[in-house]
């Protein structure tokens, strides 16, 4: 899906901090979306927990970095680091270029997985496109 020239993947799960989940076994893969990463720039450092780390649902777990702006990026479930994206780590470009594909951050084991995405978005629920096209109006105003 495309929303406003943004990729949108329909098979993913979004966080309002603008991450994404998408379910893969009995892991979650984690990364920031076409959104955030068009809004942040060119990525220069990726900084993260480590395996074996606790995340929370809706609470950081490292910061982006462009060179001029740093950021926090969030878990959009809870549980525990099963890897670290290092390819991103030693390429930031990667997140750029592929937010969804190679350009995630990281892997979770999930210690509530189906109470966490039920407060998530997809992006072809009713909701998801008139608060994405909120939140893009709120960006271009900056």
């Amino acid at each position: 899906m495309d929303i406003d020239g943004y990729k949108v993947p329909d098979n993913l799960y979004y966080h309002k901090e603008h991450m994404w989940a998408r379910v893969e076994g009995d892991l979650v893969v984690i990364g920031g979306t076409d959104f955030m990463m068009k809004l942040a720039g060119a990525v220069k450092r990726v900084v993260t927990l480590e395996e074996d780390d606790e995340v929370e649902a809706g609470k950081p777990f490292g910061t982006i970095s462009t060179g001029k702006w740093t950021g926090k990026v969030y878990s959009p479930v809870s549980g525990e680091i099963a890897e670290v994206n290092e390819e991103a780590d030693s390429n930031p470009k990667l997140i750029n270029d592929d937010p969804y594909g190679k350009g995630w951050l990281i892997k979770v084991k999930p210690s509530n997985l189906q109470g966490d995405l039920v407060t998530l978005m997809k992006a072809n629920d009713g909701q998801f496109e008139p608060w994405f096209k909120a939140e893009i109006a709120k960006h271009a105003k900056k």
